[in-house]
């Protein structure tokens, strides 16, 4: 209804009347606050993701690729709130924290082939494969342990009940992501870090070339 007034009545009314003024109270201004209050928390809890993730890696890179599944476990909760009609950002921004875990273990599985001696694309391959059962089977349970809150018609758990949905469906959603996207992703860094690396041979190559032309005797 707010939405059908603010396209057609209310543009109308303020031009009519230029000195009126328009704001929102209530509820509708009261979620606006609670949505601004939670931006800044969100930005500090992603970096404090990021700083954990990549102190034990080693790498700068490597936690931006274990990260790039939290966009999915969002899609995930929009799903889940198409079909059960609820919805909370207090479980999307719990699902950033949860969606890293399936995606780290796949990392860190990878890096340890890696080390042993296997290529890199043998090395995703395998980890994926290997990985595939234990990663859904964590991302089942989580759903299924989050089944009966999701189900409660209690009015005591009515409140949580949004957050539960938000969750389960951007687990699930992005556990199943990750086995897909996450080693395309390390194989895409591999392969940048390969051509650069090249790029830096064939510039130091190019300017030894320059400094013996530079000494060579005519």
């Amino acid at each position: 209804v707010l939405a059908d007034l603010s396209k057609s009545f209310l543009p109308e009314l303020l031009s009519r009347y230029p000195r009126v003024s328009l704001s929102l109270e209530g509820e509708q201004r009261q979620s606006g606050e609670y949505l601004v209050s939670l931006v800044f928390p969100f930005l500090i809890a992603l970096f404090v993701i990021y700083a954990l993730l990549a102190i034990p890696l080693g790498s700068y890179t490597q936690p931006l690729m274990i990260m790039s599944v939290i966009p999915f476990a969002y899609v995930g909760a929009i799903w889940g709130h198409q079909i059960m009609k609820q919805f909370d950002l207090i479980g999307m921004i719990a699902a950033a924290g949860v969606v890293v875990n399936s995606s780290l273990i796949l990392t860190y599985t990878v890096n340890r082939l890696r080390k042993e001696g296997m290529r890199s694309d043998e090395a995703v391959v395998e980890a994926a494969v290997s990985r595939a059962r234990p990663i859904v089977l964590t991302s089942m349970t989580t759903f299924v342990g989050l089944m009966p809150l999701m189900f409660n018609t209690s009015v005591q758990a009515q409140f949580l009940v949004p957050m539960a949905v938000s969750l389960a469906f951007g687990v699930t959603f992005a556990t199943v992501i990750t086995l897909l996207v996450v080693p395309s992703i390390y194989r895409s860094f591999d392969d940048i870090a390969w051509v650069l690396e090249r790029l830096r041979d064939k510039a130091g190559l190019g300017s030894n070339n320059v400094s013996q032309e530079s000494v060579r005797p005519g």
